[in-house]
């Protein structure tokens, strides 16, 4: 059976890059695309960064139960379908899911073993930074994620690890540090309840 990571972050805190280095540099791993109504952005393209799908075809998929889990977001739905998490298990592949605060909660009570990560910027004035160097939003929509961010970050206590990305290199080396250890914790347990079902037999 397949892991799974979920990951988490404000936007502008480099959970992208963090990810992106993490399916580089680490085999065995699938990304599960998401879906969302938005419009793809600079060099995003549709069925690598996300599924990009109308509102309507969304709400269908909601009234189809297709979602494990789903959000709006800033006026744009965002959802995981269960062909995600099908699509890694018939590979043999850990499954990483790049999902905001609302749908990790979802997932948590969903799938049992479920490993959380949540990735901060190290400051208010770091993240607006960097959400003003990206110049993709206006003024107004940057003190929107600010205020967004600010509640996210309140919902920390409810991940497994978190990350302060200050510097890219040693945050993309603590991430995969938390994958490699989970896979060996999952590998002994697994061992052991093993072990004791063949006392059973």
């Amino acid at each position: 059976m397949s892991n799974f990571y979920i990951i988490s972050a404000p936007s502008g805190s480099g959970k992208t890059t963090l990810v992106s280095q993490l399916m580089a540099k680490e085999s065995n791993l699938e990304f599960s695309i998401s879906c969302t109504t938005r419009n793809p952005r600079g060099q995003e393209e549709d069925g690598k960064e996300y599924y990009f799908i109308s509102r309507e075809e969304f709400e269908a998929r909601i009234a189809d139960g297709e979602f494990l889990e789903w959000a709006k977001v800033f006026d744009h739905y965002y959802g995981t379908s269960r062909r995600e998490l099908a699509r890694a298990e018939s590979a043999g592949k850990d499954l990483v899911l790049d999902i905001d605060v609302q749908g990790a909660r979802q997932l948590k009570e969903k799938i049992a073993g479920a490993v959380s990560i949540f990735i901060l910027a190290p400051s208010r004035s770091e993240l607006e930074q960097r959400l003003r160097a990206r110049s993709e939003d206006s003024g107004k929509v940057i003190e929107r994620r600010l205020e967004e961010a600010a509640a996210e970050i309140r919902n920390y206590s409810a991940y497994d690890y978190v990350i302060v990305n200050e510097r890219v290199e040693e945050s993309a080396r603590d991430l995969r540090s938390i994958i490699r250890a989970e896979r060996v914790r999952r590998q002994r347990m697994d061992a052991k309840v093993g072990a004791i079902l063949k006392t059973f037999a």
